[in-house]
């Protein structure tokens, strides 16, 4: 019977290759279709009755494009919806999120030395917050959507600022930036599947009742679809993040994430701009090199906190029975031997400035709380140590395997 932790395993990898590719499909579609209708000519009076055209060329062939402001005289045949890109980017995106962080609470999702609580609350805050997060963002727009858009970007922005502070107070920070990015990216697909589907369907339907649609429908989509635009960068930064210790594990992590939207900001309005044919704004490259330097200075390494007897208290129910199963005094032996030179406080290897993905493995608390990863990466393949620069013998490997499946068993 194939091992659990190893399906476990496949499971995250399959449902991750799934969500860059949906991923990849959104966000394609959503940046292609701003260019498009920021790029489009508005200045001659089409016999259709269209707002606009434009002619481009790709793969060989031409294609003309045209964009009716409310809706064409009447319901086209063979009409394509863009919405299940968004979808499965999102259930992908949550899979993802119950995989590695519900099912591996005690290790990615709580921090004690942040904020001790059980992982059943841990669980119920990071729903909760989801939720909460569209309710808050759909209210603003409703009540922004006749007024100054400007102002409304300051308002989510003071969202962003206030949620980022929450997150990185509550939960580890590899957990906070990657549930910044889930609460943002939440907003975004329930922006297409609350608003703008709903809206489309409208249009349709008063089209196929003879009816001619009314022009806020298609406004408030634009408005919808136009931060989503805007959010996209800052999302795939914070979904990377989990990767880059220097991102997440720096104590100024809330900051960098604010700073982050604010550089998808900047970086969206340059393309945005250039694609609406109002010139070249090369200021805003400064601008978003300014913010990227005060993202690198506020993740300057910190030293990592050494480690405590007081860790072994705190450790779960699962680091426990790792740690009391047979053969546990030996692995915590081979992995101080072989591991703890670069995962470390202070990383014995040069050029290390900080533990690889912030990750220690000085105590036996540590050692037990890494079982499934050391079982994963050093047990049943060859991952770690990198090119076995510390030369890790396979009777060792073996003896790694046996202690995890023994505690597992």
């Amino acid at each position: 019977m194939t091992d659990p932790a190893i399906l476990l395993h496949w499971a995250e990898f399959a449902v991750r290759w799934l969500h860059v590719i949906t991923a990849i499909a959104w966000i394609g579609s959503s940046f292609y279709f701003i260019a498009l209708d920021l790029g489009l000519h508005r200045d001659r009076d089409l016999a259709s009755g269209a707002d606009g055209e434009e002619w481009q060329v790709h793969g060989g062939g031409f294609y003309h494009v045209q964009k009716y402001l409310v809706a064409p005289p009447e319901m086209p045949g063979g009409l394509v919806w863009f919405k299940w890109e968004s979808y499965w980017t999102w259930m992908s995106g949550f899979a993802l999120l119950v995989l590695v962080y519900y099912l591996g609470a005690e290790l990615y999702l709580i921090d004690p030395q942040v904020l001790d609580i059980p992982v059943w609350l841990g669980i119920v805050i990071s729903l909760a917050s989801l939720a909460f997060g569209w309710v808050v963002y759909n209210e603003l727009c409703r009540r922004f959507v006749e007024m100054d858009q400007t102002r409304l970007m300051l308002a989510l922005f003071g969202v962003i600022v206030v949620m980022s502070l929450f997150y990185t107070n509550v939960f580890s920070g590899r957990a906070a930036l990657l549930h910044l990015g889930a609460f943002t990216a939440t907003i975004m697909s329930a922006n297409v599947f609350f608003v703008i589907m709903p809206n489309q369907r409208i249009v349709v339907a008063d089209l196929q009742a003879g009816r001619r649609p009314e022009a806020i429908y298609g406004k408030i989509a634009k408005q919808r679809s136009t931060h989503n635009n805007y959010l996209t960068l800052p999302v795939i930064f914070l979904m990377l993040s989990n990767h880059y210790p220097l991102a997440f594990a720096s104590p100024w992590n809330w900051a960098i994430a604010c700073l982050v939207f604010l550089m998808g900001v900047t970086i969206r309005h340059w393309f945005n701009t250039v694609h609406a044919r109002k010139g070249r704004p090369y200021w805003i490259w400064v601008a978003t090199v300014a913010l990227f330097l005060t993202v690198v200075w506020l993740s300057q390494p910190q030293p990592f906190a050494p480690a405590h007897e007081e860790e072994e208290e705190a450790m779960g129910p699962a680091a426990l029975r790792f740690a009391a199963a047979e053969g546990f005094d030996e692995v915590h032996g081979i992995v101080m031997g072989r591991c703890s030179m670069c995962h470390a406080a202070e990383p014995g290897w040069a050029g290390l400035g900080f533990p690889p993905k912030g990750v220690m493995l000085e105590t036996p608390a540590q050692v037990a709380g890494q079982a499934r990863a050391i079982y994963l990466q050093a047990g049943v393949s060859h991952a770690m140590p990198p090119g076995n620069l510390s030369w890790m013998e396979p009777e060792e490997r073996a003896a790694i395997a046996a202690w995890y499946r023994a505690a597992r068993d």
